[in-house]
């Protein structure tokens, strides 16, 4: 084993798992540092591929590109003007107000969403930020199920 995988630790829920020998292996397995290149006739080193080079030649000329937008912009470009203007006053994103209602996090979940819910018909909780609690709930929901399982699976490996 080389000393990239021997220092890592592995968490609790890896414990005892073992790779899939028929699994496909990304690469060459036996390769190592240090050793000398399985494919001597590769890609010299200092050759710039194609996504470098184009961007090279982009930055070569951003002034100018820039210098074009701008002045697009300023004869009547809408377009033009929408990227400029994108770019020095970027839209502001939309922020949840602050909500103040009867809930209790360590009640069941279908009894917290029934919290929003009513929050809702009290007129406490606008519906787009109910719609957010009641999204954060079930990922909570998914998370617990995800704990759940591996509590299961540990006992189960344990019986064995």
């Amino acid at each position: 084993m080389d000393n990239t995988t021997e220092n890592v630790t592995r968490p609790d829920w890896m414990e005892g798992f073992k790779p899939d020998p028929d699994a496909p292996t990304v690469g060459n397995p036996d390769w190592r540092k240090g050793m000398k290149s399985p494919n001597p006739a590769g890609r010299p080193r200092g050759v710039i591929d194609k996504r470098l080079r184009v961007t090279k030649m982009l930055q070569d000329d951003a002034d100018k590109v820039v210098r074009v937008v701008i002045d697009a912009a300023l004869d009547g470009d809408i377009a033009a003007a929408g990227i400029v203007l994108s770019r020095i006053a970027p839209p502001i994103k939309a922020q949840s107000e602050k909500v103040e209602f009867e809930f209790d996090a360590t009640a069941p979940m279908t009894q917290q969403v029934q919290h929003v819910l009513q929050g809702i018909a009290d007129g406490k909780v606008p519906a787009d930020t109910a719609k957010e609690i009641i999204s954060a709930i079930a990922s909570l929901a998914g998370i617990k199920q995800i704990d759940e399982l591996e509590s299961r699976i540990k006992r189960l490996e344990s019986t064995q």
